[in-house]
């Protein structure tokens, strides 16, 4: 039981590293290509990404929503 807390521990504890080193990984729609094939139509952007090849990573977008709700909350009254 240890074992697998502390297992569990390291890996967030790692994916919460690379959300904050590297906070964009590559689209997994595209596979980091930023295009995409159509059958007869040609190529076009991803639209996932739009083109760009990266996206933000799940944890940096929960991270990103908590502090922007923290920071609502703990803001004063404007009066």
């Amino acid at each position: 039981m240890l074992t697998a807390s502390a297992a569990m521990f390291l890996a967030l504890s790692g994916y919460a590293a690379l959300c904050a080193v590297k906070p964009f990984g590559p689209c997994r729609k595209c596979e980091g290509t930023g295009l995409r094939e159509l059958s007869l139509r040609g190529i076009k952007l991803c639209r996932r990404c739009h083109g760009s090849r990266y996206r933000l990573r799940i944890g940096r977008r929960l991270w990103n929503t908590w502090h922007h709700t923290r920071d609502a909350g703990t803001k004063p009254n404007p009066r």
